[in-house]
């Protein structure tokens, strides 16, 4: 991925954890596999249980031989002798100095030009006390860069994450903090700014003129498995609307930058969120839909309704759905609805955008017999983000069966399979962005705060309105009412 090595120590913290195990530790793999890295690299491992380094090894070779994105393990023997384990009590400012002496040991070993990045894979209630022991240690006083990267949620509500930047700043400047969502490392995410941007068909019509909505779909069949505990505090606001699809919104709503590189990207990105319409706790019930999931068949199996999952509360109120309809108040989008919408335990796995543009006048289609007009399918351009990376879109042409009549065709573009194989894990390519000190795909703080702001009044409406739950099968599209939201305006969902 580079013709430039990278010279960098990486302190991974929770490097025994699930995350860890399953994209991290592979990831990093891939890289030095890539040749992102050469001699001057090395991986130190943090976690609370006493391990060796050859019995974390062992682990961590056990973790990238079970990840199934990894084609071959070439250098595998080499990446192993890289990783180094530390234990730590992360509450312990004490404990620290076994870090510190680490990283001292890895830099003389490898020579990593004092370059150190620092992952937190961890709960964010720890991520303060982590920062506050690097400094108070030394750890972040080096001779090369510090960069951090900490993973969502990033605070509950607008207060506590501004309370979470303050402190984490106190350490580590807003240029060194990488907020990472993983949905912004997926390829197809990142293609929906060269679709715009680099075809003239689509740029001089993405804006009021021509669309007449958008559409963002997050549907998943499965339930919340094992993160019954953590779901049950956040709830399909907080774990993707908030964060992933916001962040689509933004990338779908931007002006063009005035270049690539990631500042004036983010900038554009958080003007959009900035002039996203503010909806008044009264007019919640107008804008927005929540649910939650009741027992039901998913894939041909009976499954529980939410509150009998493990580790969720019997009379929870956390909604497992959620639709919206948004409006961009600026001139490019006034006036158009954005209508999002993601859910557990739906009837598919799949995250699509569908742009509908408007109707072309219909007189040339008016049928002076019958005082009637011929039915033209919906222009649309179909982004499908998962699980099959797709392009498409729909028009209409002559019928040559049917006279003067139409029909609806469709111009298509999947990734091929070959193509699949050479793209990577949205992991890898966020954490080489980061070693590459490249931030536009990772959340700014005022990204962040502009996102809160404008969820928090539907949080504390939600937070006082006790539910009618549940409210949508398992299986199903969720509750009926999301559909509503779209029926005033005249629209519907697509099924495409």
């Amino acid at each position: 991925m580079t013709t430039q090595p990278f010279k960098v120590t990486i302190a991974l913290f929770g490097a025994t954890g699930d995350l860890s195990k399953r994209k991290l530790i592979p990831s990093i793999f891939h890289l030095f596999q890539e040749g992102s890295f050469d001699d001057n690299f090395g991986l130190i491992a943090v976690g609370r249980r006493d391990l060796s380094d050859n019995a974390f090894r062992q682990m961590a070779e056990d973790s990238i031989r079970e990840n199934e994105n990894l084609e071959h393990l070439d250098g595998l023997g080499s990446f192993i002798q890289k990783l180094h384990y530390v234990r730590l009590d992360i509450s312990d400012s004490k404990s620290y100095k076994a870090l510190k002496d680490q990283f001292e040991a890895v830099e003389k070993e490898w020579d990593t030009a004092g370059n150190r990045l620092f992952y937190l894979a961890m709960p964010p209630e720890y991520f303060t006390i982590i920062t506050d022991n690097l400094g108070r240690a030394g750890i972040t006083s080096t001779s090369g860069y510090k960069r951090l990267i900490i993973e969502k949620p990033f605070g509950h509500d607008y207060d506590s994450a501004f309370k979470l930047n303050n402190e984490i700043t106190k350490t580590f400047s807003e240029n060194e903090i990488y907020r990472i969502d993983h949905y912004l490392g997926k390829e197809m995410v990142q293609n929906i700014e060269v679709i715009r941007f680099s075809n003239s068909l689509f740029e001089p019509l993405w804006n009021n003129h021509y669309i007449s909505n958008i559409q963002i779909t997050s549907s998943e069949s499965l339930g919340v498995l094992d993160r019954g505990e953590y779901y049950d505090k956040s709830g399909a606001v907080r774990d993707m609307f908030q964060n992933h699809l916001l962040q689509i919104v933004s990338l779908l709503g931007m002006e063009p930058p005035i270049s690539l590189n990631s500042e004036d990207i983010r900038n554009e990105k958080i003007k959009v969120l900035k002039s996203l319409r503010k909806i008044a706790e009264k007019d919640v019930k107008k804008y927005f839909v929540r649910g939650q999931y009741d027992e039901g068949i998913s894939d041909g199996v009976t499954v529980p309704k939410y509150r009998d999952e493990k580790n969720v509360a019997r009379d929870s109120n956390t909604p497992t759905f959620i639709a919206s309809r948004l409006y961009i108040d600026n001139f490019r989008w006034a006036g158009v609805p954005f209508y999002v919408r993601t859910g557990k335990r739906m009837k598919a796995k799949e995250t699509k955008i569908v742009v509908e543009f408007k109707e072309v006048p219909k007189n040339l289609y008016y049928q002076k017999e019958q005082d009637t007009y011929d039915d033209l399918a919906k222009n649309l351009l179909v982004i499908r983000i998962q699980p099959d990376e797709s392009v498409s879109l729909h028009l209409n042409v002559k019928d040559y069966a049917s006279g003067q009549d139409t029909k609806e065709i469709k111009l298509s573009y999947t990734v091929a399979q070959q193509d699949l194989s050479q793209t990577v894990d949205a992991y890898e390519n966020l954490i080489y962005d980061c070693l590459n000190g490249d931030a536009t795909n990772f959340t700014h703080q005022e990204e962040l705060m502009a996102a809160w702001a404008f969820v928090d009044p539907v949080n504390r409406v939600w937070g006082q309105d006790l539910p009618s739950f549940p409210n949508y099968q398992s299986g199903s599209s969720g509750p009926v009412k999301s559909s509503l939201l779209l029926s005033r305006d005249g629209f519907r969902w697509w099924d495409v």
